[in-house]
Parts: C-alpha cells; sequence; structure tokens
C-alpha cells in the first residue's frame, strides 16, 4: 500500500504544485519560511510507526528512573546552571536513523533533546500539505489519537497554563533573524503568546517584565527558545541574568538542554539505541573506527561531527570528557525521489506534563553524508517535511 501511496503522490506532483505549496507555507506565516522544505512527505507503515513509538516507550522509561538522574546532573556545564530545575523537561524530542536490519526498516536513536521542536509549524506544515497534494484520509501525522484541534489544544495549555497569553512569552536572541522564525509566528497565532528578544526584557528584583502595546507587562511563563552557545557569542550582554532564580515557570527549564542531550547517549540501553560512549571511557587503539562518529558534547547543528575517523584524530583531543563516539548508523535510503533515494530521519515530539506523551513529529531528509543544506548543495527532494502513517478507524 505504501509503495502504491507513493508512486501516486510522485506521478501527481509537478512544480507548480510545490511552487504553490511553498507560497502557502510564506503567506500563512508572514513570509517566514527560511529553510529547505523537501518536496514531499514521507509515507510508513504501521509496522515502522509501532516500532518508533516502541523505540520512544523503552527510550523514555530509562530517561525516567533514579539512575538517569543522577546521571544528567554532570551534564550541565558550571558556566550554564541556573537554579530553579524541575523534575522533567516540558518538551522532549527523540530524532531517529531509518536503517534496515533483517530486511525490516526500523528505527535507530541518533539524537535526543529536552528542547523545544517547531511545535506549531509542524501542525500548521501538516494543514497545508493536504490543501496542495493528495494525502490519504486514514493517513495522520499525530499520535494517540490527536488531531489539529486537540493538538492545538494541549500544545496552548503546555505554553499559557492558567495565566492569560499576554503574560506568557516565547524568548529568544533576535528572534526575526532565526531560521526558525516561521514557528514562533505560528506559537502566537494559535496560542496569543507572544515573541519577545532577550534583549527586550527588563528585571526589577526577582521579577520580569516586557513591553507589549507600549505598556510594561509582567513575564510570567517563559517559552525558552534561547541557545546557550549563542548568547555566550554575543559581544553585549542582555539586562535578564540567565544565571538569577526569577519569579516565573520555565517552559522547559534552561537545564534540561544539557540535561537531556548528547551526554544522555552513552547512558541509554536498547536495540533502538546504537551504541556509544564517553570517548575517554572508550578504547579506540583495538576499534575499527571506520563504524563509529565522533560528537562534541557541546555543539549543535551538527557542527563538530567527524564522520571518517582516525587514532590520530582521537589522540589529538584534549578534553575527551566533552565528546561521545557513536556507533555509524547506516541510513537506508528510503523516499523514492525522482533521482535516487533519500534518507530519512524522524523527530518524534513529546510534550511532558505529568507523564511524557508522544504528539507529533518532524522528516529531515538527505542525500549527502548527513542531514543538512551543507551535505546536500544542488539535490532536489532533501529538507524538512513530516511523515505520514495509517490512523485508527
Amino acid at each position: 500500500m505504501i509503495e502504491e501511496i507513493r508512486e501516486k503522490y510522485n506521478q501527481e506532483f509537478t512544480e507548480k504544485s510545490f511552487e504553490n505549496f511553498i507560497g502557502s507555507l510564506q503567506a500563512g506565516s508572514g513570509n517566514s519560511l527560511d529553510f529547505k522544505v523537501n518536496e514531499s512527505p514521507l509515507f510508513i507503515d504501521t509496522k515502522l510507526k509501532n516500532k518508533l513509538v516502541e523505540a520512544c516507550d523503552e527510550l523514555v522509561y530509562q530517561l525516567k528512573t533514579d539512575e538517569f538522574k543522577v546521571h544528567c546532573k554532570a551534564a550541565v556545564p558550571e558556566n550554564y546552571y541556573m537554579p530553579g530545575d524541575d523534575d522533567h523537561p516540558v518538551f522532549l524530542q527523540l530524532d531517529f536513523g531509518i536503517v534496515e536490519q533483517d530486511g525490516e526498516l526500523t528505527p535507530q536513536l541518533i539524537e535526543l533533546q529536552g528542547f523545544p521542536s517547531l511545535y506549531a509549524y509542524q501542525a500548521f506544515l501538516d494543514q497545508t500539505v493536504r490543501q496542495h497534494f493528495n494525502i490519504p484520509e486514514r493517513f495522520t501525522t499525530y499520535f494517540n489519537g490527536h488531531d489539529f484541534e486537540s493538538y492545538i489544544k494541549l500544545f496552548k495549555n503546555t505554553l499559557v497554563g492558567d495565566e492569560d497569553p499576554e503574560n506568557c512569552i516565547l524568548l529568544e536572541i533576535s528572534p526575526d533573524k532565526q531560521k526558525t522564525r516561521i514557528d514562533f509566528k505560528l506559537t502566537e497565532k494559535y496560542t496569543g503568546v507572544k515573541t519577545v528578544d532577550v534583549f527586550d526584557l527588563k528585571a526589577r528584583d526577582n521579577k520580569i517584565y516586557y513591553l507589549k502595546d507600549g505598556k510594561e507587562t509582567e513575564v510570567k511563563r517563559i517559552y525558552n527558545r534561547v541557545i546557550f552557545d549563542e548568547l555566550e557569542k554575543l559581544p553585549v550582554k542582555p539586562e535578564f541574568n540567565f544565571h538569577k532564580n526569577y519569579d516565573v515557570t520555565w517552559l522547559g527549564h534552561p537545564n534540561w538542554f544539557f540535561k537531556i542531550s548528547k551526554h544522555t547517549l552513552p547512558f541509554l540501553n536498547s536495540k533502538y539505541s546504537p551504541e556509544c560512549y564517553f570517548l575517554n571511557d572508550f578504547d579506540f587503539r583495538t576499534a575499527d573506527l571506520s563504524e563509529y562518529v565522533l560528537k562534541p558534547l557541546y555543539s549543535f547543528a551538527g557542527s563538530g561531527v567527524k564522520i571518517d575517523l582516525t587514532a590520530d584524530d582521537l589522540i589529538s583531543i584534549k578534553d575527551p570528557h566533552n565528546y561521545i563516539i557513536q556507533r555509524k548508523v547506516d541510513y537506508k535510503p528510503i523516499l523514492k525521489t525522482p533521482d535516487g533515494y533519500s534518507k530519512a530521519e524522524i523527530r518524534m515530539m513529546m510534550l511532558w506534563h505529568d507523564q511524557p506523551v508522544l504528539v507529533n513529529n518532524l522528516l529531515r531528509t538527505s542525500k549527502g553524508k548527513m542531514m543538512g543544506v551543507d551535505f546536500n548543495k544542488g539535490k532536489i527532494w532533501i529538507g524538512s517535511n513530516i511523515v505520514y502513517f495509517p490512523g485508527t478507524l
């Protein structure tokens, strides 16, 4: 069935339909789309979808243990630590590369994060895809029985809680210059939560304020989108001090950016998680380094990742405790395109209130060595989109 859906989609696809689709994404978001969107979503069957859900269940179970609470304490660098931590993240993402094992497609964990993803944009993307392309009616992107309306209701409640939306903000550095600004625009559209530049916050005692329509307005909940290494690189620091314990609720608390991160990977033990070690715990002199990839703990968007390793590369590293070495994942190209197949990485997106709940997904595709436009220059049918699978009747 999936093959038939794929063939039908590819046959019906036209450059004009894709151009109109991108136009709708821009028109519905104030012309804020600033990243490559794949010409197609990915269609998967129930079997692979169930494996993805099982993988999430197995791995999240380990994140809820007392052992992990001890392990993750060492993840937050001292200069980034913030007081007022909470018991769990509000947002949780698990990224899986799709591989072939024993003739079947299966997920393998690549990375994970206790930090928000494109929660508003992915809902908008699903609606826009359906406006321009023929998606089987029974197929969905949502988990746990959600649809667009129930998902947006849950997302808004996550951000706003019992407060007035004007007392809740999405916090970012120079938000109008961020590639993810389309998500900020749509978050405000769906929830009423305004995006605020960290430099526009004012702090008095332990309270925080921003200007709304020229009026000083207290901030009670912060949907945090600030990545700390970006903040550290700035020549001028904001008045708002991330190291002070203000009278606000964090969504989620900045410490979870580090607590659930690459630092987590060596802790996990699952058939869905490739073996991974801190470099200082790994005997690389006896290992086949062609089977491993090196990743700095504290780098983002693929920065510093090294695929083709030599022993000299590893010997030269002065702080091996700040690196992980992970067995390579051999992605299976599964998205059929007009000029070959694209590899797929699926982000499973959760919201965590009392318990983590799987809600939606995000697709990243590549025809190069890694995900990201830098590894896919001149290629088509790559970039981000969304995954569809059969829903319940």
